[in-house]
């Protein structure tokens, strides 16, 4: 009762600008009292329940805006990268390397090598993508600039490739091999992104908080959209590998990309509204 008391005054505390001082001491005694009360509570199968149905899907709602902003950056730089490899495609050569470029020259995708090893490449899929996704989250400690380049080299790459496959009368099969498992591995690298900037903004932007507080405050947040993206980026990874590379029909590659899809936007933004 005290404990909540208190968060309550810190609260009032906070809405006054001249008591900064006070406000740093009361959230100190918090934070201890925190640890005191909590630190012998063990975590149960129903709290990974409930931040995967109701906390999480709250919290990307609430950072939807670095979500937003880390999904622009991708799509300014792929369609940066588009145009400059539509008016000049020598430039895919210095960005995807010339073993690439001759793969695609001859109309072959570069993903063949999937098929016969699926289980050993959804694993490296799946440890790839984590990597990406945390590097671009923890890049956020840069002020954001480290997240901004992981989101913006990204979307370069994607619209050189897109525009390559495209010249040479591949957007098919590039884009029937990428739908199915990137319309969730690229929501969950945007997340990431978001992650990474919500601590940029800690770090760069305290408010009334000292910076340090503004930053704990901001990484506590920024953890929460990360660990949401880990079994999203999971799927994503068994379907890069067991699904993407095959010979399935490519309407029900595109179909079952658009299910997906669905899927993921009703989770993220229907989830947990009962208890706003």
């Amino acid at each position: 009762m005290l404990y909540r008391q208190t968060a309550a005054d810190l609260a009032a505390i906070r809405e006054d600008r001249g008591s900064v001082h006070y406000a740093r001491y009361v959230n100190q005694l918090l934070v201890r009292a925190h640890n005191t009360i909590y630190s012998g509570h063990r975590a149960s199968p129903m709290a990974v329940i409930s931040f995967f149905t109701t906390t999480y899907p709250l919290a990307f709602r609430r950072h939807l805006r670095h979500c937003a902003l880390a999904t622009a950056i991708f799509a300014i730089a792929g369609l940066v990268g588009a145009v400059i490899t539509y008016q000049n495609p020598d430039f895919k050569v210095k960005l995807l390397g010339p073993q690439m470029v001759e793969t695609i020259d001859r109309h072959q995708m570069w993903t063949h090598s999937i098929v016969g090893i699926k289980p050993v490449a959804s694993s490296a899929i799946m440890t790839n993508n984590m990597s990406v996704g945390f590097t671009t989250f923890a890049l956020g400690i840069t002020g954001g600039l480290g997240t901004i380049y992981m989101m913006a080299f990204n979307g370069l790459l994607i619209g050189v490739i897109g525009v390559a496959c495209h010249l040479s009368g591949m957007s098919l099969q590039l884009w029937s091999f990428v739908a199915p498992h990137g319309v969730l591995e690229l929501p969950a690298i945007f997340i990431a992104g978001g992650a990474g900037l919500r601590i940029a903004q800690g770090l760069l932007f305290p408010g009334v908080l000292p910076r340090r507080d503004s930053l704990a405050r901001a990484g506590s947040e920024a953890v929460q959209l990360l660990l949401g993206t880990i079994p999203i980026l999971i799927i994503a990874g068994i379907i890069e590998a067991f699904v993407s590379p095959t010979g399935l029909a490519i309407p029900l590659k595109f179909s079952m990309a658009a299910a997906l899809f669905v899927l993921l936007n009703v989770y993220l933004f229907g989830v947990g509204r009962q208890s706003t």
